[in-house]
């Protein structure tokens, strides 16, 4: 395998839409980053240093209040641009939010200079910006529709479910981690996993969720809707 082959930021899907040059260009130019989980990337008031496409990893990007509050607004994976970083170069303005690395990172970070270059030169590369600016509004406003107008528990088990998906029915999670991905108190997370533990669809463990009825949480979901 060659060296190419093996550095994960060569094999992002966006780059392949690129123009060979414009690719080249930002290849060269741009810096390769690695950083360890658990990394605060940015925080409120930093300024931006340059355009992120992320390779591997994630970073979770969120909104804390002056009494610690948290509510995650999304999060940034394989192939995809963080749109406050893209706000923050385009307006010149300071980061809103904090961003926090979940899992390790490997990214391209595009300096400001060339970041403005390619978005005159390449049509290709303003619809990968555009692109992710779209579809992370869309789930911004998706974010807003459900924190001011669902139920906690309808968006509870709609959480539980989908990350059980991908955990074999036990989630290793703590109620104030859900409680931040709701916006919402840890006691109201807590108090509403207990009576989804009284009618028998989890059952709780010690930083852990065991889901024993995934049919009976996404009919909440669903019958909400």
């Amino acid at each position: 395998m060659d060296e190419q082959s093996r550095d994960p930021v060569t094999q992002i899907p966006a780059l392949a839409a690129l123009e060979p040059e414009i690719r080249g260009s930002l290849l060269d130019a741009a810096r390769r980053i690695r950083i360890p989980a658990g990394s605060v990337l940015f925080r409120p008031g930093d300024r931006c240093s340059g355009w992120m496409l992320v390779a591997r990893g994630t970073v979770r990007v969120q909104l804390v209040d002056a009494e610690g509050h948290e509510i995650v607004l999304y999060r940034v994976g394989r192939g995809e641009s963080c749109i406050l970083t893209t706000c923050c170069l385009m307006a010149g303005n300071r980061y809103e939010a904090e961003g926090v690395v979940e899992a390790e990172l490997h990214a391209l970070l595009v300096p400001r200079a060339l970041f403005e270059e390619l978005l005159d030169r390449s049509r290709a590369f303003r619809r990968i910006v555009f692109n992710s600016f779209a579809v992370r509004l869309a789930d911004l406003l998706g974010l807003v529709s459900q924190v001011a107008f669902a139920r906690v528990d309808v968006r509870l088990a709609a959480v539980i479910v989908d990350r059980g998906r991908c955990s074999d029915g036990l989630l290793e999670v703590r109620h104030q981690d859900l409680a931040v991905e709701l916006g919402t108190a840890r006691e109201v997370v807590s108090r509403q996993l207990k009576e989804f533990e009284r009618r028998g669809w989890v059952r709780l463990r010690r930083c852990a969720i065991e889901i024993l009825d995934a049919a009976a949480l996404s009919e909440l979901t669903a019958r909400a809707r």
